[in-house]
């Protein structure tokens, strides 16, 4: 009949592809700052400072930026030392949050510490933060402690819980 066909699960796969936005997870620059320091504002109640990250753009920490076609929305810093990676940062919107580009971009950075054969990824993640603590859990994470006032607060301070993974 010169009718062409397919079957649905292809044609639903094509339909879904079409209609994904483009994801890119690339070396941050210095010339991204303005988004980074964008996000950090709306994510943190107590945000990096530019000049901070520009200290950790100039050091040995790989810092990573996490792109939806053309919009940066977020981004993670990694330091290495004596075998072990450090999780120093990881940020999503908040607009982008639940959408699973925070474990994207985390299982990027785990990607990255075992390629410079870390043994073990520490990290410290809010009392608070629920979300991003049951993230990591789920990615495999331990806790291993808990650093008492750790973080800044609007009243006082907040503990941080510890978390390490082995690779």
């Amino acid at each position: 009949t010169g009718v062409q066909t397919c079957a649905l699960p292809i044609c639903a796969r094509r339909f879904m592809n079409a209609l994904t936005p483009v994801q890119t997870i690339r070396r941050m620059k210095v010339g991204d700052l303005s988004e980074v320091l964008f996000n950090e504002r709306r994510s943190y109640s107590h945000p990096w400072t530019e000049s901070v990250l520009r200290d950790v753009i100039d050091s040995s920490n790989e810092c990573w930026v996490f792109f939806l076609e053309k919009t940066n929305i977020g981004h993670g810093i990694l330091s290495f030392g004596a075998g072990e990676s450090h999780l120093l940062n990881v940020c999503i919107n908040p607009e982008q949050q639940g959408q699973g580009y925070g474990r994207k971009l985390v299982e990027h950075l785990l990607a990255r510490a075992r390629e410079q054969n870390a043994q073990k990824t520490f990290l410290e993640v809010r009392a608070s933060n629920l979300a991003a603590y049951t993230l990591y859990l789920k990615l495999g994470f331990n806790d291993i402690g808990v650093r008492h006032d750790y973080y800044p607060a609007f009243s006082g301070r907040e503990d941080a819980l510890v978390l390490m993974k082995e690779l």
